[in-house]
């Protein structure tokens, strides 16, 4: 299917329209939704209507996902470079909290797909954290997106509602615009390195060179930091170095299960 068909049926599944975003009220509307999204104090700590504004202005991408005239959810990226290879480096995505779950994001990335795939560009980039359930599953197994980096503390400190007091360890992702999409690893012969525990901390299993394994992460990373912070970090510390052991070894994430549970496969 055509990539701007394909965007315009994702939306219309759902009742949104996905616009490029380019006026300042609706920059500035843009900006105060990643504000709430992120429940940060003020929208500098995201992005700013004047960053939008500059981002739109030299060429990058801004766009709203709309349900009727209420701005749902948003998206931000700017092109970047890996060697030779432009890309375009999708750095904010952000719906509104009763929209999680409803295929707004899937429709805004149909958008930017399109949208990146017309400027003659076939990949896109972005990280996210790697305990956030959700989002992992979305970014591996419904858009196929590969991991392709563990990049602890990231960000350094930051001081927004949600990821203050935390650290900013993300995986980087490298979506392939033109290529069919990734299949899951089968679960079933998987070993696990983290499995989850009853008192809400992981449990560390013996480092294994099985040729398909298996890492958890919590249930709901975002609740769990709210309520336990020295089991959010427990989690935290046991991923980072569960991954990045294994990655090191040579094995790749082939893809997160429903469940919650990253399926790690030895190369060949």
């Amino acid at each position: 299917m055509d990539a701007w068909t394909e965007a315009a049926a994702a939306a219309d599944r759902i009742g949104v329209k996905v616009v490029e975003l380019t006026g300042a009220a609706e920059l500035a509307e843009c900006s105060a939704l990643l504000q709430r999204v992120w429940r940060a104090e003020h929208p500098a700590e995201i992005c700013s209507p004047s960053m939008l504004r500059t981002y739109v202005h030299s060429g990058n991408y801004v766009a709203g996902a709309y349900r009727g005239a209420a701005l749902v959810g948003a998206s931000v990226g700017f092109w970047g470079r890996h060697g030779e290879h432009t890309h375009l480096h999708s750095h904010l995505a952000g719906v509104e909290r009763d929209g999680h779950g409803h295929g707004v994001g899937y429709a805004l990335k149909m958008h930017q797909r399109a949208w990146t795939l017309a400027r003659g560009v076939d990949e896109v980039h972005w990280t996210y954290d790697p305990l956030i359930l959700r989002n992992a599953y979305f970014n591996l197994q419904k858009l196929g997106a590969s991991a392709a980096e563990y990049l602890p503390e990231f960000y350094g400190a930051m001081t927004d509602g949600i990821n203050a007091g935390d650290l900013t360890d993300r995986i980087l992702v490298v979506w392939r615009l033109d290529r069919p999409r990734t299949q899951p690893a089968a679960p079933a012969d998987a070993v696990p390195l983290v499995s989850r525990t009853d008192d809400r901390h992981p449990k560390l299993c013996d480092m294994s060179d099985s040729r398909i394994l298996s890492v958890a992460v919590p249930v709901d990373a975002e609740q769990l930091r709210a309520v336990d912070r020295d089991a959010a970090l427990a989690w935290r510390v046991a991923v980072r170095d569960a991954l990045m052991s294994r990655l090191a070894a040579g094995y790749r994430i082939a893809g997160m299960t429903r469940d919650g549970h990253y399926l790690l496969e030895r190369a060949s």
